[in-house]
């Protein structure tokens, strides 16, 4: 049809998620090696206009929510002009041991995302 299949959006989301934590300083590998463990528990997307193949986007992502054992991300998807908003969604985490028991979110852990300055409404973050 033309369009971006609905399903890749969450991929967006990874990669910008991806990109969010290494702009905090840390890569996710690293994460996993201080024995923190990120699974989705919950993603949503709300559709607002369709994006085209081969067609440039910008995303935009922030931390909204820092539950005790949990954390959501929120995400917005533009066209590259930032005029057209054409998804936004969330990914909500929990923080578990490798052997899938939740943890309680460490203090580094708060201090790698607070790292980066939460964008304002016509802020790129990266």
């Amino acid at each position: 049809m033309g369009f971006v299949y609905y399903a890749e959006y969450l991929h967006y989301f990874e990669r910008a998620r991806t990109a969010y934590i290494r702009q905090c300083g840390v890569s996710y590998a690293t994460i996993e090696e201080r024995g923190v463990f990120l699974p989705v528990r919950e993603a949503t997307c709300r559709y607002r206009a369709p994006a085209h193949y081969d067609e440039l986007l910008y995303i935009r992502i922030a931390v909204s929510e820092l539950g005790r054992a949990s954390l959501r991300f929120v995400y917005e998807v533009r066209d590259e002009s930032k005029e057209r908003l054409m998804a936004q969604g969330s990914t909500q985490h929990a923080l578990i041991r490798r052997d899938g028991k939740p943890i309680p979110m460490p203090d580094w852990f708060k201090d790698i995302l607070s790292n980066v300055k939460q964008p304002g409404p016509n802020e790129p973050l990266y």
